[in-house]
């Protein structure tokens, strides 16, 4: 096989491509349930694992931004276009080139965050104190982790050229590679560090080497490594460059407002940074599994059509991943917030994760639950944007949606402490999503197809069908807690799997067919 069939870019269904994206990343969070359920276990909510948790999320935060956000949103589009309308060559060119920009760029940022680690803690958490232990113990792992954020950029970039190339299933199961490292680290590290938390910060370094090298023979075998060189005045290059700049911001709205939940919680008691992480974990799961799953497949599809001017199809693409992301996200947050005791107390109420760290766990849940769908809606509607390389646009709208999350915060911390952070950020999605969606339909770039009144009637309908059995099966905490793990969680399980045999019974009785949701590609 020549050069030039290996890199054709390989042609699926979006449901196809969405299924495999999915299941990959439900393995790999799955995989994180697990690491999250030992972390718990072992370290509870204490002072060590919030300090910890700041260092893990700021590299973790700044990788969103350069990677997974800002960078992808800038690189894929152009990528689809090189492939459009270049030769392989001029697109390996390319690539190399852009490699070479990205690398540089990190280098000088990682080399900056790890001198000026002591000043990056007290800005992400001022609560912590100058010289307190945790304020030390953060800048030491966050020195350790860092480096992770030049790791993992790269690893995303590699998998963003996959993706581009169809090829989705090897960059949605490189993730697991992370919450293996961190459970062995969490098993066998710690305990030889002078503080065992240090030994996760190391798991966290180890993963990013461990997932950089897993996508390269990937790449080589498909012709698509490619060595990092000069970009030498690349047009593709500066365009990448410059529609990175605003997208820095605007991409990770979602991140940057609970990472301004963390600054907030540095403030108040003991735990509160931890019940937030895990709050985070757990509406994390639905949005990677699905939310981004879609988003990542539908982006180089809406890319490709933008550049061969395919305005219908571009607005059938988006109406395909809005309707699929409901679909999928309202009961996502129905089960959240009903269940959320249940889910809580199954997947971290051990060892030192006490009852008290339940509760207050399940009163962010809560909150955070309910802006499951317009997350999940925001990373499709600003593809719509970024597909036709306007990046400025969803910047605005997420600076205002910053400016609510903010104002928000301040107002709802005092009456509702951490759980007032994480409605916070739920309400400011939604204005997120709003006004993201308002401009798509004003600017005649997204048109609604036909049945979305009806389509909502019958989501309804089944969504209220598993509020009432959650509810209903829900019990006391006590109930839970005095079960053995093993069948906490295979409760859990049985509950879910009938919610969901609910809902899609609800679904098909009101005449969803899924088979509509096949044909797009």
């Amino acid at each position: 096989m020549s050069v030039t069939e290996t890199m054709l870019p390989k042609r699926q269904t979006l449901l196809r491509s969405t299924s495999l994206v999915s299941i990959m990343t439900f393995l790999s969070r799955m995989a994180g349930f697990a690491r999250d359920m030992v972390i718990a276990q072992i370290f509870g909510a204490q002072a060590g694992m919030d300090a910890f948790f700041v260092a893990f999320r700021i590299p973790n935060f700044m990788r969103r931004l350069f990677a997974e956000g800002a960078f992808s949103q800038a690189f894929v589009p152009v990528l689809a276009e090189y492939q459009e309308k270049q030769s392989v060559h001029d697109v390996r060119l390319f690539i190399g080139r852009v490699a070479g920009q990205l690398s540089t760029v990190l280098t000088i940022v990682t080399a900056l965050g790890m001198v000026a680690t002591p000043l990056i803690i007290f800005i992400f958490a001022p609560g912590f104190g100058e010289h307190s232990s945790r304020s030390m113990l953060a800048t030491e792992m966050l020195r350790i982790t860092f480096p992770y954020l030049m790791l993992i950029s790269l690893t995303a970039m590699a998998g963003a050229v996959l993706n581009t190339y169809g090829y989705f299933g090897v960059p949605a199961i490189t993730p697991i590679l992370l919450n293996a490292s961190m459970i062995l680290a969490a098993l066998y590290l710690s305990p030889y560090c002078h503080h065992p938390v240090v030994g996760l910060a190391w798991g966290v370094l180890i993963a990013g080497i461990a997932q950089f090298l897993f996508q390269l023979p990937f790449l080589y075998q498909r012709k698509l490594l490619v060595r990092p060189c000069k970009p030498n005045g690349d047009p593709g290059v500066k365009r990448v460059m410059k529609l990175m700049v605003p997208a820095l911001f605007g991409v990770s709205i979602a991140q940057l407002n609970l990472m301004v939940d963390s600054i907030f919680a540095s403030f108040l008691q003991v735990g509160s940074v931890s019940w937030l992480y895990y709050t985070d974990r757990l509406t994390d799961f639905p949005l990677g599994v699905f939310g981004v799953a879609i988003a990542t497949v539908i982006l180089p599809s809406l890319s490709r059509r933008h550049a061969e001017q395919g305005g219908e199809h571009y607005s059938r693409t988006l109406d395909w991943g809005l309707k699929s992301l409901l679909l999928i996200g309202i009961p996502a947050g129905v089960g959240l917030a009903i269940f959320s005791m249940p889910i809580i107390a199954s997947c971290f109420g051990y060892g030192k994760f006490s009852i008290v760290d339940v509760f207050q766990t399940q009163k962010s849940l809560i909150a955070l639950a309910t802006g499951v769908p317009a997350f999940m809606m925001v990373k499709v509607l600003a593809s719509g944007f970024y597909a036709r390389q306007d990046i400025k646009t969803p910047v605005k709208i997420g600076a205002w949606a910053m400016l609510v999350n903010s104002l928000l915060c301040a107002m709802l911390i005092w009456p509702l402490a951490h759980a007032g952070l994480a409605l916070s950020s739920a309400l400011a999605g939604y204005v997120n999503c709003g006004m993201l969606l308002v401009l798509l339909l004003r600017r005649e770039i997204y048109k609604p197809g036909k049945g979305w009144v009806k389509f909502i009637i019958q989501l309804l309908f089944a969504n209220c069908l598993i509020a009432f059995y959650l509810y209903w099966v829900t019990g006391s905490i006590n109930d839970w807690l005095s079960l053995p793990p093993l069948w906490r969680l295979v409760r859990l399980l049985t509950h879910t799997g009938i919610a969901v045999i609910i809902y899609l019974a609800g679904l098909s009785l009101v005449g969803v067919r899924f088979a509509q949701f096949r044909g797009l590609g």
